[in-house]
This record gives C-alpha cells, sequence and structure tokens, in this order.
C-alpha cells in the first residue's frame, strides 16, 4: 500500500504530537498535588493507574503511527530520488 506524501507526514506528525502531549500530561499526573492522583499517604490511587494506564497505549500507538508515517515518507522520498535518476 502507498501513502499519499500528505497522509504520511500527518502520521509521523501525529506521532510526534502524541508522546508531546502525553509525556507532559504524564510529568503532570506525577507532580499531582490535587489528591486525584495519590492519596494522603503517597500512594496511587486508581486515578493514577488508569491514567498512566491511557498515557502507555497513546505512546505506543503513537509510535506505531509515528513509524508507519516516517517509513512512508522515507519511501516517498527514495522513489522521488529514484524517478529524477531515470
Amino acid at each position: 500500500m502507498k501513502l499519499s506524501r500528505a497522509a504520511s507526514w500527518f502520521l509521523l506528525a501525529f506521532g510526534v504530537w502524541s508522546w508531546v502531549i502525553w509525556a507532559t500530561f504524564v510529568k503532570n499526573l506525577w507532580k499531582d498535588a490535587s489528591g486525584l492522583a495519590f492519596d494522603a499517604a503517597g500512594e496511587p490511587t486508581a486515578y493514577f493507574w488508569v491514567h498512566l494506564l491511557l498515557a502507555v497505549t497513546s505512546f505506543l500507538l503513537g509510535t506505531a503511527v509515528g513509524v508507519i508515517g516516517l517509513r512512508s515518507v522515507r519511501a516517498l522520498r527514495r522513489a522521488s530520488r529514484e524517478d529524477t535518476r531515470a
């Protein structure tokens, strides 16, 4: 399957965006002082574990989507170089 240049760049950008957003979220979750993520004893709450699981899942999906986009961008560049040589 061949992706368009726009679709390839979109997938790559989405992968990077996912990492930026969720890394920021995890950092803020870890430093949470509102009592949602950690109880009074400093132990993680269910809120923390659910949101950490969401973040890890988003990291994995963002990585997969970004890799697909990166591979497609590279393939399009190779094909473009080969077309100019011929």
